[in-house]
């Protein structure tokens, strides 16, 4: 299985953190040394270890926004 090559290149921000030390973060991250998009995924301390994420483009992000503005929350 090949290696999966990230660069986190700015948090944005940390939505919360488990019992067990790892964040749900905002991130703009390059993968694979393409064109960085925004992800929100979990993280170890570190940074070595990953969850299951969603990646989204500028435009994905605020469209997301949007929506949730206007969500009765």
């Amino acid at each position: 299985m090949s290696q999966i090559k990230f660069e986190i290149e700015q948090t944005l921000g940390v939505l919360s953190e488990s019992g067990k030390g790892w964040t749900k973060e905002l991130n703009l991250i390059s993968w694979n040394g393409r064109e960085a998009k925004y992800d929100l995924r979990d993280w170890d301390a570190d940074h070595e270890k990953m969850g299951k994420g969603v990646t989204l483009t500028k435009e994905e992000l605020i469209a997301l926004r949007d929506l949730l503005n206007q969500a009765e929350l």
